[in-house]
């Protein structure tokens, strides 16, 4: 049976054995699945298949930054993300405390980059490399990253500041739309491919705020102004102001609706960068306005309609080309937008002045419509070229800072992507030159520099072969022969060049080279470079003429002589030129070609990043046709292979990716001796490189040696495995290193490290929060018993005297109720001898009266006697009961005690409501005179109280009230 397999039949046994390879990546790469690895170095095996499955793993589940080593792996998800780049993701990347454990970003690399130039660690400068082919997503790359920085580095402390930091960051935003309007273009690999080199220097102050900017600008591809392949287009300008102007403004640059221009292809295809809108409102942030626009807009017009002029062949080789019937209109529109005479701009283009012999004798000669047709071009492409200088200058001075204002940078490098086109010039051969400089910095920078370094400190490493793309760059720019310095020399020879001829002089002189390439089946003169990217032919005609960029002197004179306001700035007249224009053929200096300016740019440039500290990001296109959801693992797998990703991935598995210093590793982690005494001396450290036979002999240097020896020795009890020699002989290679210098570990032993030392942490920080809380609980108690005692004297005292207020009152009262009864007691009983005298008295006394019977006095002696007991019987309780009123009624009645148990008295007749009078019979009504008692409170009714005593005046009022005695 057949399968189909990657556009391939395979068989039964393929598939098992897909099968099998299968399980066995699932068992070497864990239980965690593809698209949750967010750095390559943890795939295992690295190999390119392992690396491509997760990358697609990734990109199907929309995960687009992927980590490998120092490197960040960008891949095109070619659609918009919602979220991705918003900015609260900023703030959340800005704001984590360690973003390097979020998922990969290139936030991450511009939070890096940022905390990296606030620690002042040297280099502080930073650079980030954004490279990878064209479409790759550079260009939008670097744009979200000065968002970022936009974002995170103006915090102002002022309003005065934050108006300056907002300025400046809406001009450091808007200087990306206008660049790419004029250096941008659609290509056959990407609709928006930079077709210039940029550098964008982002200002910081001591405060890392941002103050400024600086736009630094490489070989832009000017001749796409008047020459673009198949299927290709303009730069974005000449489309937005075709489509975008109004109808005034048509009217006054002469481009009305429906018309062509032969320099404007594709004007069909409608893209995202046409908009003419944003470009315009981005160039008046800038601080281009409105009537400077709509001359920039007006040479652009001008040069469209310079486009259009065609020229047909003259019979006569003495004179001058002539125009075509088309062509006529176009010549008097260009030069009245450019504002130059129509005359001599006509004559400037068919007639070439040479000056010849030692008196510089000008003649004047007729050009052939070839020329013609380049003097055209050429004219086109000086003032383009004049024009995007004059723009950066401008950017520049909006947004550039003052030299005082700003101590440090972050450098941001977006070039072209690596091109091979069917047809490669001049044009592709500078650009794969600055690539490979840049993959020659970037493999000086990382790959060779971390191994050298590990043979430099003594560390047992083996080496990893990688692709080391020195010998191409020496073909390209090597001394004293190389493809650079043939082209300049046959562009200093004063004949014509060949094209044939060159192919020829550059097998011949550099045929000792691996990287020079033939293609015999070629027809045209070409020549073959293996880059580190792959094989690329370029071909040798016209490529002379460019590296020449010749500029006619009568063509700078004519643009000289132009009334337009713009471009009497652009081509100022200058005295000084006219006088380098006339040396003597043996002082003639000869001039800089494209390929020595670009050289020395590129040279500048690399001394710039190699002060800095570099990042590099690594943009993958996954597809040629921008789809998303796309991934061709064949065109993915030749970028890995071309950005040397594979052996940055080998290095950083199997090397150290972390390293610090001795004296760092020391303040770090000497608190890890804690966690185990001391070994002895004689113990072998299976974690060093080796044995160091010789000590420094400075005994701080020495001290420092014992000290990391000892921490090394505790390295296992961290990782749990037993110190033995025998151990360390046959262990494998440790994930810690000890160099002369450095330590250096993996990212395993770090995290060992940082463990151990958290528990350190955690140990000291239960040591003094336990001795805290026993400050703080002694103190507690010594305040609580300090605050029992001054309560316990307080409540003391007021007790104390609480007591001796009621002791006084207490007294008080005894001795005005002593007074009180007394006088009462006084009065009763004077009342009654006065009431007993007075009735004797009566009785006796009294001569008309007789006396009394017998039976009447005993009765009265009985009433005076037992009156007590009325008053007791009349207000006691119902019935006889109570020890009180038996002894009351027996006291009056003068029992004997024995026999007060079988006695009985009757109260029937007693038990009545009210108060019997002591001073009459019982009979009739009874009258009280009682007079006003001394006492303040004597004629209140007390409440009774079980353990008081009833006094007579209270006997007296309570006559209602039933009382028990």
């Amino acid at each position: 049976m057949l399968q189909q397999l990657n556009g391939h039949s395979s068989s039964s046994h393929d598939q098992s054995r897909v099968s099998l390879r299968e399980d066995i990546q699932e068992f070497l790469s864990g239980e965690a699945p593809l698209h949750q690895l967010d750095d390559l170095t943890k795939v295992n095996p690295v190999t390119l298949e392992t690396v491509l499955r997760c990358l697609q793993a990734r990109y199907m589940m929309d995960t687009f930054y992927t980590n490998a080593g120092c490197t960040l792996v960008a891949l095109n998800p070619f659609k918009p993300v919602p979220g991705l780049y918003s900015p609260e993701m900023m703030r959340e990347y800005h704001a984590a405390s360690q973003p390097q454990k979020l998922k990969p970003h290139i936030f991450t690399v511009g939070e890096q980059t940022y905390r990296n130039v606030k620690s002042l660690i040297e280099p502080v400068n930073q650079s980030i490399v954004v490279s990878g082919e064209s479409g790759a997503g550079k260009t939008w790359t670097s744009r979200c990253l000065m968002k970022f920085y936009a974002v995170v580095a103006t915090s102002p402390t002022s309003w005065e500041n934050h108006k300056i930091a907002e300025r400046i960051e809406q001009r450091i935003l808007n200087s990306n739309p206008v660049m790419e309007a004029f250096g941008n273009a659609c290509t056959l690999r990407n609709d928006n491919s930079s077709r210039f080199g940029k550098f964008i220097q982002l200002q910081l102050n001591r405060a890392q705020q941002m103050t400024g900017a600086a736009v630094q600008t490489y070989l832009l591809e000017k001749t796409r102004v008047a020459c673009q392949a198949s299927s290709e287009r303009n730069f974005h300008i000449f489309y937005q102001i075709c489509k975008g102007a109004s109808e005034e403004e048509r009217v006054q640059w002469h481009l009305p609706k429906g018309s062509t221009f032969s320099w404007l292809p594709n004007p069909e295809r409608i893209l995202e960068e046409d908009c003419f809108e944003v470009t315009r409102e981005a160039m008046l942030h800038l601080g281009i306005d409105t009537p400077t626009q709509n001359n920039i807009f007006k040479v652009l017009a001008g040069l469209l309609h310079l486009g259009n002029v065609q020229f047909a062949d003259s019979e006569d080789e003495a004179q001058p080309c002539q125009l075509t019937e088309e062509a006529k209109c176009s010549v008097r529109t260009s030069a009245s937008l450019l504002q130059l005479p129509e005359n001599m701009l006509l004559e400037t283009l068919r007639i070439r002045t040479i000056r010849a012999g030692r008196q510089q004798q000008v003649f004047r000669k007729a050009c052939s419509r070839a020329e013609c047709d380049t003097r055209r071009d050429c004219l086109a492409k000086l003032v383009y070229a004049r024009l995007f200088d004059w723009l950066v200058l401008v950017i520049n001075s909006s947004i550039y800072a003052d030299p005082d204002s700003w101590t440090t940078f972050i450098g941001l490098l977006d070039v072209y992507g690596f091109e091979s086109f069917p047809d490669n010039s001049l044009e592709q051969l500078c650009i794969n030159y600055a690539n490979e400089k840049l993959q020659q910095h970037f493999v000086a920078h990382y790959l060779r520099a971390q191994q050298e370094e590990y043979a430099m400190e003594g560390l047992e490493w083996s080496f990893v072969n990688y692709q080391d793309n020195q010998t191409c760059l020496d073909l390209i720019e090597g001394s004293p022969i190389s493809i650079c310095s043939l082209i300049n020399e046959e562009c200093r020879l004063n004949r014509p060049s060949s094209a044939a001829q060159l192919q020829t002089r550059i097998e011949s002189a550099l045929a000792g080279s691996p990287c020079l390439g033939h293609n015999k089946l070629s027809r045209e003169p070409s020549f073959v470079v293996v880059h580190f990217a792959g094989p690329v032919r370029y071909h040798t005609a016209g490529l002379v003429e460019k590296n020449k960029d010749p500029v006619p002197p009568e063509l700078t004179g004519l643009l000289q002589q132009s009334q337009h306001s713009l471009l009497t700035v652009l081509f100022p007249t200058d005295p000084k030129e006219k006088t380098q224009e006339k040396p003597s053929g043996q002082n003639r200096t000869p001039a800089l070609t494209v390929v020595s300016k670009f050289k020395a740019s590129l040279e500048q440039l690399l001394r710039i990043l190699q002060n800095t500290t570099p990042h590099y990001i690594r943009c993958i296109k996954p597809n040629s046709q921008g789809q998303p959801q796309s991934f061709l693992q064949e065109e993915v797998l030749s970028q890995l292979e071309a950005c040397g990703l594979v052996e940055t991935i080998h290095i950083s598995a199997a090397g150290f990716p972390i390293r610090v210093s001795h004296q760092n590793f020391m303040e770090r982690y000497e608190l890890l001796r804690r966690l185990c005494p001391r070994a002895s001396s004689s113990f072998h450290n299976p974690y060093s490189a080796k044995e160091h036979s010789e000590q420094p002999p400075q005994g701080e240097a020495a001290t420092l040696q014992t000290l990391l020896q000892d921490i090394l020795h505790i390295l296992p009890a961290l990782t749990g495995t037993a110190a033995t020699p025998v151990d360390s002989a046959e262990c494998t290679p440790a994930p810690l290193q000890c160099g002369r210098t450095k330590v250096f570990m993996t990212d395993f032993m770090l995290e060992l490290l940082e463990n151990g030392r958290t528990q350190v942490l955690e140990q000291c920080a239960r040591c003094i929060q336990c001795g805290w809380r026993q400050h703080q609980r002694r103190k507690q108690k010594r305040q609580r018993r300090a605050a029992t005692l001054i309560q316990a004297a307080v409540r003391s005292w007021l007790t104390r005297k609480y007591i001796q207020r009621l002791h006084i009152a207490a007294t008080v009262i005894k001795h005005a109720w002593q007074k009180w009864r007394i006088r009462m007691a006084f009065l009763a009983s004077k009342e009654l001898d006065g009431l007993e005298e007075k009735h004797f008295s009566q009785a006796h006394g009294s001569p008309n009266s007789s006396p009394l019977p017998p039976m009447q006095t005993r009765l009265l002696g009985a009433i005076i006697r037992l009156w007590p007991l009325g008053l007791v019987l009349a207000n006691a309780a119902v019935g006889i009961r109570g020890f009180q009123r038996k002894l009351v009624v027996h006291a009056c009645l003068q029992l004997p005690l024995s026999s007060s148990r079988s006695s009985s008295v009757q109260t029937a007749q007693q038990d009545q409501a009210g108060v019997r009078s002591i001073r009459a019979l019982p009979q009739g009504s009874i009258r009280f005179h009682c007079r006003k008692s001394p006492l303040r409170y004597a004629d209140t009714c007390p409440e009774p109280s079980p353990s008081s005593v009833t006094g007579f005046n209270q006997i007296l009022l309570e006559k209602h009230r039933p009382i028990h005695v």
